[in-house]
């Protein structure tokens, strides 16, 4: 198993991981970096985050690319390239994409979606079991991000003007979803189930649309004065 499939945002912090995964788990998180960026947040210096990214790349994992920033020379911004994703959990992808082709093949898409149905059943008991008792909606998508990361999908929220936003940087389904696009509407209506009828959800990014991240838009359908509220846990970043 990849230490990556394990890392989670406070391992960020933690220097005892290799500088090496901290950097693929920031670009993957918040996608094309300069080398200033990455430094900075790693609390390195650049030219130990160039020498890392150096050698990453020769590992075929990262790639940079001239980006026009204004007046003067064009910034070099890294980001993952597509082996590097095999660092990250995959939920036994091809295995999940045959048994999805067997069964459409064999008892039809009636049973496919059946089965989808009974996979959100599921969920639903999970997630609800982990936001019973949360105090307002901003704690509901913080504890579902939550749960969402124990999954794999490398799951955080924020507050944004008047509701949240819930930011999933890492698919571990993605090609069950991408052969089946009912797993993506399961989930979608699940999240509306869970966080309650007085919230509306909405998905603002999709991975298997070609997007770098599935985001969510949430916000209540009438604002309280106490929200929105976060229990965030890192700073807004795009």
């Amino acid at each position: 198993m990849s230490p990556l499939q394990n890392m989670s945002r406070p391992d960020l912090e933690n220097s005892e991981r290799p500088t090496s995964d901290r950097l693929l788990v920031l670009l993957k998180t918040r996608g094309p970096q300069t080398v200033a960026d990455l430094g900075a947040a790693l609390d390195v210096t650049a030219e130990a985050a160039r020498q890392q990214l150096q050698r990453l790349a020769a590992d075929g994992l990262v790639v940079s690319t001239s980006e026009p920033r204004g007046v003067g020379r064009p910034a070099q911004v890294w980001s993952l390239t597509p082996a590097a994703n095999a660092k990250f959990p995959d939920t036994h992808a091809e295995l999940t994409a045959q048994l999805i082709g067997a069964i459409r093949k064999q008892f039809g898409e009636e049973a496919l979606d059946r089965l989808i149905d009974a996979r959100a059943v599921e969920s639903k008991a999970a997630y609800g079991a982990a936001l019973k008792g949360a105090a307002n909606l901003g704690e509901k998508v913080a504890r579902l991000a939550e749960a969402r990361t124990r999954e794999g999908y490398m799951a955080e929220s924020w507050a944004e003007g008047d509701g949240y936003l819930l930011v999933e940087n890492h698919c571990p389904i993605c090609v069950a979803a991408t052969t089946c696009q009912g797993f993506c509407r399961a989930e979608l209506g699940t999240f509306q189930e869970v966080l309650g009828p007085e919230a509306t959800v909405e998905r603002t990014e999709h991975i298997v649309q070609g997007d770098r991240r599935c985001a969510y838009r949430v916000a209540l359908k009438c604002l309280p004065p106490d929200e929105p509220k976060s229990r965030s846990k890192r700073r807004k970043a795009k």
